[in-house]
């Protein structure tokens, strides 16, 4: 439950080492270095664009040469990829890489250039099969699709829309131009609503039967043929048979560089590492023979860093307490259980200066809500298995990922309990199979009995119980928010905003439990509380509002402004009562996941003890509860983030603070075993 505390450093060293001590900073990954607000005098900025520009080139050429690979010669992954986190290269074998990197980047341009090739030649593979498309309804015609004729005929080649039969066309020359003769149409090949011909006819007439023949939609060929089209489409094939096996080979040449894919990758976070380099090298400013450079470091990697400075570089190493006015970043630190749910914090916010890190308790609440929700020991049990089978399987994942698995590790302990303690094990399964299989009586309460009590079974019971602990929820938030005004010695705040809150709340508390509403709700005899408790709670909830009332607007000298603002905030006792009310979901959720999982074994059961039954059975049981656990987590992750946002932290938590970015291999493929102070 704790914010790391931050120190401010400042460096001032050799200009000649910036560079060398930027990658000892960055190799340690415990700074985040901060940019200059104004230059010092006789320093200045250097523009560094256009190198990390070229190294963001080699990086992305890297990139996209591995792309292709994959394209042609797919990686083997396993299913669990997403898992196994980046492979750990031993620091020696990157820097090998690094200091052949004209090698390298040579490679990855060829097979760039290799996949170009391979692109151009697919793309002239498309043109020439479009051709030959093209030359399809022309295939009978045995001679060059320009041919114009001999001295004395002509020939005329096209296509005309419609459904003309050879007798059509005769009969339209004859009509027009009776006087022609000699004319002979072959049609060469026809379609749904084209016709395509060759006329022959002399040549004194060749253009009064092209009128004749254009004024009914002939049109000679778009595509010129200077050959006869069966040889023109032999030469096409024969040019994209050259054209495939100059693609075949450009492929092979490219996964002929499958072993190089390794060492594309560690280029690749190379030059990614540069640029960020270079990025920072443009933030410091510079003078002919020093530089400097200042951020934020954990008070407790300092000596760490110092000590590793100091022992390769001549420089002055200085740390100061950050100035009150000035926003810290923010990185959190607790223990293997709280860290867990870190990423739930982070979604809602960092704790802002001023504010404590809420992690702690959150983390308690959360995984005892969710369990209460989900509430079914099998379904806890599979969670909890699954889970740290993962973790022990998968050492090496990224850690956000690893910190939510561990979250539902811990969170399907927590389900296994509640399930252990209301009696739930896939339902009421072991009572269907033994009634529906075994034919055994199952008594009252089941053959496994409730350590606690059913919910199923008294739903209003577990009503009281889910407000009751929502209740404690709210007031430990509020009891959070004292807890800072008491730190910073805001006592009256203390007083008016939380003491006496406590008290108009606990007065209607004790004023509800003897009432008549109390005991039709929670099935109990009202006179079992003793008269004073009644008494009590309306001394509370007088005392109480009166304080709220003449307190609350305690900052307005108006008196009657200061008792409308008091009267206003006793108003937000219908807030609390919302909130509480919002904590139905626990027992609304766990009656869920029973409900369904029931309904789940009674479908299962229904054709009986037979091998029939028993298949159904497995069948049903097997998709039935793999569908109510998926839904049930799902809801129960919702559902225990909003008790955690809206009721919990609306009591004392805005967030807003900014993460902790320190400057470190940001790699992208692999991982480099580096040293570590955190």
């Amino acid at each position: 439950m704790a914010v790391l505390q931050m120190q401010k450093v400042s460096i001032c060293a050799l200009k000649k080492d910036r560079k060398a001590i930027l990658e000892k900073i960055q190799s340690m990954g415990v700074m985040e270095i901060s940019r200059f607000e104004s230059e010092e005098e006789g320093f200045q900025t250097v523009n560094t664009q256009e190198d990390r520009s070229a190294f963001e080139k080699n990086a992305a050429l890297a990139d996209t040469a591995l792309n292709i690979l994959q394209e042609y010669v797919p990686e083997k992954v396993s299913m669990f990829a997403s898992l196994e986190g980046k492979d750990l290269i031993e620091k020696s074998k990157y820097l090998e890489t690094a200091h052949r990197e004209k090698e390298v980047l040579d490679m990855a341009a060829q097979v760039v250039k290799l996949h170009k090739q391979t692109a151009e030649c697919k793309a002239n593979v498309q043109k020439l099969e479009n051709q030959i498309e093209t030359l399809r309804p022309w295939m009978n015609l045995d001679i060059p699709g320009d041919f114009q004729g001999t001295e004395t005929a002509a020939v005329l080649i096209g296509s005309m829309s419609g459904s003309l039969t050879l007798e059509d066309i005769y009969s339209l020359i004859l009509e027009q131009a009776p006087e022609v003769s000699g004319v002979d149409i072959s049609i060469l090949s026809s379609e749904r609503d084209t016709v395509y011909l060759a006329v022959v006819c002399l040549k004194k007439d060749v253009e009064k039967v092209e009128e004749i023949l254009r004024q009914s939609g002939f049109a000679r060929p778009s595509q010129s043929m200077s050959k006869i089209p069966a040889r023109e489409k032999e030469d096409l094939q024969q040019q994209i048979t050259v054209l495939q096996q100059e693609m075949e080979e450009c492929g092979n040449k490219i996964a002929s560089y499958a072993s190089e894919r390794e060492k594309f990758k560690l280029i690749s976070d190379y030059f990614r590492a540069r640029a960020e380099k270079y990025q920072i090298l443009g933030q410091l400013p510079q003078s002919k023979k020093t530089f400097l450079a200042e951020g934020y470091v954990p008070a407790k990697a300092v000596p760490a860093l110092e000590k590793a400075l100091n022992a390769d570089f001549d420089l002055s190493f200085e740390t100061e307490e950050i100035p009150e006015e000035e926003e810290m970043p923010v990185l959190l630190e607790n223990n293997g259980f709280s860290e867990s749910v870190e990423g739930v914090l982070e979604s809602y916010g960092l704790p802002k200066k001023g504010e404590i890190d809420p992690t702690m308790l959150m983390s308690f609440f959360y995984v005892f809500f969710f369990g209460l929700m989900l509430s079914d020991a099998a379904y806890g049990l599979v969670m909890f298995l699954g889970c740290f089978v993962i973790l022990k399987k998968f050492p090496r994942m990224e850690q956000s990922l690893k910190k939510s698995i561990k979250m539902f590790m811990y969170c399907g302990v927590s389900t296994l309990i509640w399930g252990i303690l209301f009696g739930g094990y896939f339902g009421d399964a072991i009572d269907v199979v033994a009634r529906t299989f075994f034919h055994v009586e199952v008594p009252e309460g089941g053959l496994v009995k409730a350590l606690w009590f059913v919910p199923l079974n008294e739903p209003m019971r577990m009503l009281m119980y889910s407000m009751a602990f929502g209740l404690i929820h709210l007031f430990v938030g509020l009891g959070i928010k004292g807890y800072m005004l008491l730190r910073d010695k805001k006592v009256l705040d203390f007083f008016c905003d939380v003491v006496l809150w406590y008290v108009f709340l606990i007065g209607l508390l004790l004023l509800l439990l003897p009432s008549s509403i109390f005991a039709s709700i929670a099935q109990v005899d009202p006179s079992i509380f003793p008269p004073f408790v009644g008494s009590a709670g309306k001394i509370l909830a007088i005392a109480g509002a009166l304080g709220l009332l003449f307190m609350s607007g305690r900052s307005s000298k108006n008196f009657g402004l200061r008792l409308a603002l008091g009267a206003y905030d006793i108003y937000n006792v219908t807030g609390w009562l919302s909130d509480v009310l919002s904590y139905s979901r626990l027992l609304a959720l766990g009656l869920a996941t029973g409900v369904i999982a029931s309904v789940i074994n009674q479908m299962g059961s229904m054709m009986g003890d037979g091998v029939l039954g028993v298949v159904v059975f497995l069948v049903v049981f097997v998709f039935g509860h793999t569908f109510n656990m998926a839904i049930n987590i799902l809801g129960a992750y919702v559902h225990t983030n909003r008790l955690q946002f809206v009721e919990f932290f609306g009591k004392f938590y805005e967030g807003g603070g900014k993460a902790f970015h320190p400057f470190k291999f940001n790699t992208k493929y692999v991982d480099i075993k580096e040293e570590k102070s955190l």
